[in-house]
């Protein structure tokens, strides 16, 4: 009689470390958080290019330049955060 192989599960030791995930949802989030910041850059230079003189428009626009540029700023301090977290975790 011959015995069939049976394919096995991975244990549960084979399963990714929580730093793993938490560092390939963090790359994930960014790369997000690039593209948004990307396009809101861009829309801030539509909407000054577009301004026509006008200070509205023009504030406007700063203010989206501004906070694209802060996100950017707390999305790569989150970034150096749960890396550094991960490594005191192992």
């Amino acid at each position: 009689m011959k015995l069939i192989s049976i394919a096995h599960a991975g244990v549960i030791s084979d399963a990714p470390k929580l730093s793993g995930v938490a560092l390939n949802v963090l790359n994930f989030l960014l790369s997000v958080f690039g593209i948004i910041a990307i396009i809101s850059l861009v829309v801030a230079g539509v909407v000054y290019l577009t301004a026509g003189g006008s200070e509205q428009r023009i504030e406007t626009a700063k203010k989206i330049t501004l906070y694209s540029i802060i996100g950017i700023a707390v999305a790569l301090a989150a970034m150096v955060i749960v890396r550094q977290i991960a490594g005191i975790i192992g």
